[in-house]
């Protein structure tokens, strides 16, 4: 989410005049985009911001702004901690980058971090390139990063509503509100005819997609099942990918999708957060485990290949050692291709943070790495079942005796040899080996 608000920055920005810079020294203006949803992420904008501090006094004209959830979190109180700071934009003033950057020049430590009831998420189509695959075929220095050139992210919702106990992000983005249909099929009809090949569909919670707000122009319903089928028809796109899904609102439909859909990737990130129905429910995540494993098991049912990966936070407060354990059973069960797992810390305004039972740092450390260690092995044993496969891969980087690319289950593989390729092309390879994070394969 916060790669796409660069983007869209970055977009505006051009608009007015900016050209992106290659270094800090010869640029006018910084913007850090920032992520508040853990505590660790909240230290790196601060560290940054201290460094940052010493190249304005050397540089006094280069403006410095804080965009995204830390801005939107700390509004006038970052400006207490970083005097120097010019500019703070939250999560729904993004589109308006250009404009505050002026008033900032005027006013400095300008503060634009409020928040509408019934915020409309603005109409901004990127902007219409020539086909980079021929300019690329054509030996132009394409200057863009070639791996994001030809995979790229579509919001389609902003802002949450579920309220879960340890999550900053209805207080950063706001309740949930849903583009319209046409704004995202326009968007992503523009992207494809520039050369995108995939693209992947992005919201707090991509589940509740049309459930807050009108997003057809004859005003029915449009769920997030049917946004996918109207994507999908969009003439050349050849994958279709999207994050990220709260599993109390998983619909059976949605479900079907990953069967019917030929260009939606095998590939399903379903947070569960923990193994236990104790923690859950203190976490007001609003299922339980055996209603989490009864829906793997029908994803499972309607798409065999499907590879799943999940977040897990370990060390809420108040779980015990049997609530961990069953964190790590759970794991057991589902075998996960791949997760995405942290220390629970706290986050400012969220009523996780007022609970009292606060696991040790000591316990949290030592369940996070007995997690994170059965699953690497776990990892590296799903992996080793591609061996001998042979997979589409969709060219990311090319070199001159080696090439990157990704198969539909996102998963990365390595080729060590001579390709005549581009990146955006799509090979047949067949897996001749296996590691935790990424697989080696040949031409076929």
């Amino acid at each position: 989410m916060n790669e796409r608000d660069s983007e869209i920055m970055s977009q505006s920005l051009s608009m007015h005049g900016y050209v992106e810079g290659m270094d800090l020294e010869s640029a006018d203006l910084v913007i850090l985009n920032t992520c508040s949803i853990r505590a660790k992420a909240e230290q790196k904008v601060m560290s940054l911001l201290g460094m940052l501090r010493k190249v304005k006094l050397a540089k006094p004209d280069m403006q410095i702004c804080v965009a995204g959830c830390v801005a939107q979190q700390e509004g006038e109180h970052l400006l207490e901690r970083m005097p120097h700071v010019d500019l703070v934009v939250g999560t729904q003033n993004i589109y308006n980058i250009g404009e505050l950057l002026d008033l900032a020049r005027t006013r400095p430590g300008y503060v634009a971090v409020a928040m509408q009831e019934n915020y409309d998420i603005p109409r901004l189509m990127p902007a219409r390139n020539e086909k980079i695959s021929e300019r690329l075929q054509a030996g132009d220095d394409v200057k863009l990063s070639k791996s994001a050139v030809f995979r790229k992210f579509v919001t389609i919702m902003q802002g949450c509503n579920n309220y879960c106990a340890y999550c900053v992000v209805p207080y950063t983005r706001g309740r949930e509100i849903s583009r319209k249909v046409n704004d995202i099929i326009e968007e992503v009809k523009v992207l494809v005819e520039s050369g995108v090949k995939e693209i992947t569909l992005l919201g707090q919670n991509v589940n509740s997609y049309g459930k807050t707000n009108i997003v057809t122009e004859n005003g029915l319903p449009c769920s997030f099942a049917d946004l996918l089928h109207k994507v999908a028809e969009t003439e050349g796109l050849a994958r279709l990918r999207f994050t990220t899904s709260n599993p109390k609102d998983l619909s059976d439909e949605l479900m079907r999708s990953f069967r019917d859909i030929p260009s939606l990737c095998p590939q399903f990130h379903l947070p569960v957060q923990a193994g236990s129905d104790a923690v859950l429910k203190r976490m007001n995540r609003k299922y339980s485990v055996a209603q989490y494993l009864d829906l793997v098991d029908r994803l499972r049912e309607y798409c065999p290949e499907i590879a799943l990966s999940t977040d897990i936070i370990v060390g809420f407060p108040g779980e015990t050692e049997e609530d961990f354990q069953g964190t790590m059973d759970l794991l057991d069960k589902v075998r996960y291709h791949g997760s995405f797992s942290f220390k629970y810390s706290d986050r400012p305004g969220t009523r996780a943070s007022d609970f009292s039972d606060k696991v040790t740092e000591e316990v949290k450390t030592a369940r996070l790495m007995r997690f994170q260690s059965r699953q690497d092995e776990i990892s590296l044993e799903r992996n080793r079942e591609y061996i001998g496969r042979v997979k589409d891969i969709m060219v990311e980087d090319v070199g001159p005796e080696s090439l990157k690319g990704r198969t539909d289950t996102n998963h990365i593989v390595h080729l060590h040899e001579h390709v005549v390729a581009k990146p955006g092309d799509f090979i047949d390879v067949e897996i001749y080996h296996a590691g935790q994070h990424s697989l080696k394969g040949k031409i076929v």
